[in-house]
């Protein structure tokens, strides 16, 4: 089974956040959801976006990685959305990493150095018309990554919807939400059978 560090969305560290990763250990997953901010939940993306301004972009994210420190290097790196930052970067970067998961977003390799590592699986999910993902370049990112790994995948589902697995929030939806699921859990098992 996975070792997982999941990292949350502008949102904090929610009830939605840890249910996703409550489900992953039903499935018998070790799941780490390093909390960014302290406690501290928002009500929109707007509201996170503004406190994550007011501490610093990158010093937030550099917390993700540098909670990670103390955990198996050869940990799946997963992040939803802004969560996405500080796992790609130790994916791309901490030396043994067994796998990436992103859902709402990528980023560019080259803001991380050098391009993605062709020998770390990745998979993606995001919705085929999500602004946040197909209008600020998340989408080509991802196009970016999955091609340039051995075994990456990118999964858009149809809706504009951006935090769609997020359980209780008003974007979720969950058809969606289950085919990612059952697609991570597969994406999972073949890391599991790799190793």
């Amino acid at each position: 089974m996975s070792e997982i560090v999941l990292f949350h969305h502008m949102l904090g560290r929610t009830d939605g956040v840890v249910a996703f990763a409550d489900r992953l250990r039903e499935r018998g997953h070790t799941v780490h959801v390093p909390d960014l901010f302290g406690g501290r939940r928002f009500d929109c993306i707007e509201a996170g976006i503004a406190y994550v301004q007011s501490e610093g972009f990158d010093t937030v994210a550099q917390r993700g990685v540098d909670l990670a420190e103390d955990l198996p290097a050869n940990s799946v790196y997963a992040g939803f959305s802004f969560g996405v930052i500080p796992a790609q970067q130790l994916a791309q970067t901490r030396p043994g990493a067994a796998g990436a998961l992103f859902l709402y977003s990528a980023v560019s390799p080259s803001a991380f150095g050098a391009g993605w590592p062709a020998s770390v699986p990745v998979q993606i999910h995001a919705k085929d018309a999500d602004p946040f993902f197909t209008d600020e370049g998340d989408i080509d990112a991802a196009r970016e990554i999955t091609a340039a790994s051995d075994d990456g995948e990118l999964f858009l589902y149809p809706g504009n919807e951006h935090l769609f697995a997020e359980a209780g929030h008003d974007h979720y939806d969950a058809a969606a939400a289950a085919l990612a699921l059952d697609r991570i859990t597969a994406f999972l098992e073949r890391l599991d059978s790799a190793h």
